[in-house]
């Protein structure tokens, strides 16, 4: 599952900021936003819990969306649900491949894996071994160094 393919289904509001959130794939996880409703000052509407109810899946299912055009995309909360049910790893790795803009094959490249492994982790379906997670780390410090390289 890349950030272009996550896709919401359905939401259904919970107790307190939490939402079960069903995704296309058929996987359902809650996903807690109290933290992430507190902090960030454009989704102050969201503190009151009977607004925070009105939450649905956005026509497509690329976000949770609000009344008022209040969203949040449906890659991050697919981040924060494998985060917050015991899949830190699949979390990580999900950080590492956007952060350098890596496409599936691009990151299966890098770490000399198939993209169909690749893919496993980014869909939470396998556990991210943390000798991958050191590569990506290796891949990483590589980058740097090559760039830093180019500079001098």
């Amino acid at each position: 599952m890349s950030e272009d393919s996550v896709r919401i289904a359905s939401v259904e509001s919970l107790q307190g900021h939490t939402l079960r959130v069903r995704w296309t794939n058929g996987k359902a996880f809650p996903v807690d936003l109290t933290e992430t409703v507190n902090r960030l000052k454009g989704l102050r509407p969201l503190r009151d819990r009977r607004f925070f109810q009105r939450a649905f899946a956005s026509e497509g299912g690329h976000s949770v969306e609000w009344p008022g055009e209040l969203d949040i995309g449906a890659a991050r909360l697919w981040e924060l649900a494998l985060e917050q049910n015991g899949r830190a790893d699949a979390a990580a790795f999900i950080r590492w491949r956007w952060k350098h803009g890596l496409s599936l094959t691009r990151a299966a490249e890098a770490l000399g894996i198939s993209r169909r492994t690749v893919a496993y982790y980014v869909s939470g379906d396998e556990h991210v071994p943390s000798y991958i997670l050191l590569a990506c780390k290796g891949w990483e410090a590589e980058q740097r160094e090559g760039s830093e390289a180019s500079v001098a």
